[in-house]
């Protein structure tokens, strides 16, 4: 008798791939356009959703928009001179990065819909067994490019589950439900909420906003670019690249401040301008006004926020939540308000790296389990202990003066060149030294001591559950470059493969 297809099947080794990627923002997408050029076709993109995107496909809110220059936050390799503002909106980052997977032909290694449940290092067989929503495959080497924004937090309020109204996140937003004419909460007031407060305000019959902790906030030099600007760009490709210099420049002078807090003063002088203009309610200025020093946590950019507030159908609430009800919000001062949406502007779960809980090492442990509350990356990539992978955009590669982008490129060479030492010299395996991770990381924290994300008063998404920066780099994108490039075979240990 013959035994059933599926029984033979089940028996089959799971197919195979050199490279498989998690995620495909602007890390994924950057990391598969780079093998796709070295002319490394045998990869594979895992991404959960229907199409690329990341952060710019997920976050349809209201006024979402970069806080970095169009021309500085794009692919170095792939300018576009037909950004409309200076400042991108959402639905043009994503655009742009739709064009890019179709410009570079990576649409073909992409599966959508295919979420990574869980991945585990063998290491008989020298490769990663990786386990999907849609089934198994292997690979030699396993990217991360599933970056810091991608699993919202919800803070867990006594009650907030009984809620009887609408209740979403800001990266899920919910489009089904008209918020003309109803009172709204809004809980957070992070680099989100800033930015769609502005747009819902006119709309709602009452707006009230829950601020914890008052943000930072600079004008935002936001303008249309005119279309004179965009054909001499697209004709001359030279001259945006000189206009990219010049952003890349001015940040990283500004980003200097940020590691030696005395020379923030300026920076305060203006955001208190900034502030001062356009509200002149002194009980307002009062709730609105930061206690920590300006460039602890992330110092936001907007024009209209300010504005927004002082309407009069909007509330500005400092006390802290007690309670959510089925129909409201209760205060630690007793008063009870009643509400048709909440909207949770909360944030993401930075420091927590949603993915590490799937990522099991040579000994089985998972990366999370590993880092215990606080992760800690050889050169923001790669880890001792987990063979072959790297992660983009992984501890201490965020910034708060510049953009990520041109960190993701580091990396990406990084990984390029590690990926050409291991198929030039047919090894097996290779992962950072312990004792190098070691020593990258007290680097770190000594670097991180003086600047004024840990001096600066106050409690932020860059610090984790134990108090360590790791989130950011401190220093600036050219003393990170330095650092990581080029590869150095003597910082890894190394698996030969098997004759």
């Amino acid at each position: 008798m013959k035994e059933s297809s599926l029984n033979a099947s089940s028996r089959l080794a799971p197919p195979h791939s050199s490279v498989v990627i998690i995620g495909s923002g602007f890390s994924g997408l950057g990391m598969a356009i780079n093998l796709k050029r070295q002319g490394i076709e045998d990869f594979v993109v895992l991404e959960r959703a229907g199409d690329v995107g990341g952060v710019w496909r997920d976050n349809l809110y209201p006024g979402c928009a970069c806080d970095v220059e169009s021309y500085l936050y794009s692919f170095s390799f792939a300018p576009n001179p037909h950004w409309t503002r200076t400042f991108s909106p959402q639905n043009e980052i994503w655009d742009y990065l739709r064009d890019c997977a179709k410009r570079f032909d990576v649409l073909k290694n992409i599966r959508f819909q295919e979420e990574l449940v869980k991945a585990s290092w063998d290491e008989q067989a020298q490769h990663w067994t990786i386990e999907t929503s849609k089934g198994l495959l292997t690979t030699n080497i396993l990217i991360s490019g599933t970056g810091a924004f991608s699993e919202p937090l919800i803070p867990s309020f006594p009650g907030f589950k009984n809620f009887k109204g609408a209740s979403f996140h800001s990266s899920s937003w919910n489009h089904d439900f008209d918020l003309t004419g109803k009172k709204v909460a809004v809980i957070g007031t992070g680099a989100s909420a800033i930015q769609f407060i502005p747009k819902i305000q006119p709309n709602v019959s009452q707006l009230t906003v829950y601020q914890r902790t008052p943000p930072w906030i600079m004008p935002k030099a936001d303008r249309p670019i005119k279309a004179e600007e965009k054909a001499r760009f697209e004709r001359m490709p030279i001259l945006q690249k000189a206009a990219r210099l010049l952003i890349y420049g001015w940040r990283e002078t500004y980003g200097t401040t940020f590691r030696h807090p005395k020379l923030m003063g300026f920076g305060k002088d203006m955001a208190l301008h900034h502030m001062h203009k356009r509200i002149k309610d002194p009980a307002l200025i009062e709730k609105l006004t930061p206690t920590y020093q300006i460039g602890c946590k992330r110092i936001l950019l907007s024009n209209d926020y300010y504005p927004a507030l002082a309407k009069p159908n909007v509330d500005v609430i400092t006390d802290s939540i007690e309670d959510i009800t089925e129909t409201g919000i209760v205060t630690k001062d007793g008063k009870h308000q009643e509400f048709d949406a909440i909207i949770w502007g909360t944030g993401f779960k930075v420091t927590d790296f949603a993915i590490a809980h799937r990522i099991h090492g040579r000994e089985g442990q998972s990366l999370s389990a590993q880092w215990q509350g606080s992760a800690r990356a050889f050169l923001g990539t790669s880890i001792p202990g987990f063979p072959n992978f790297f992660t983009l955009l992984g501890p201490n590669t965020g910034l708060g003066h510049s953009s990520v982008i041109l960190m993701i490129e580091a990396q990406i060479k990084l990984v390029m060149e590690s990926i050409a030492f291991i198929r030039k010299n047919k090894f097996a395996a290779i992962e950072p030294k312990p004792e190098r991770e070691l020593a990258f990381t007290k680097e770190l924290d000594r670097r991180s001591a003086g600047t004024v994300w840990v001096s600066g008063g106050c409690q932020s998404w860059y610090l984790d559950s134990k108090g360590r920066n790791s989130t950011l780099w401190p220093g600036s994108i050219g003393a990170f470059k330095r650092r990581i490039l080029p590869f150095k075979k003597n910082e890894y240990n190394i698996k030969k493969a098997c004759p």
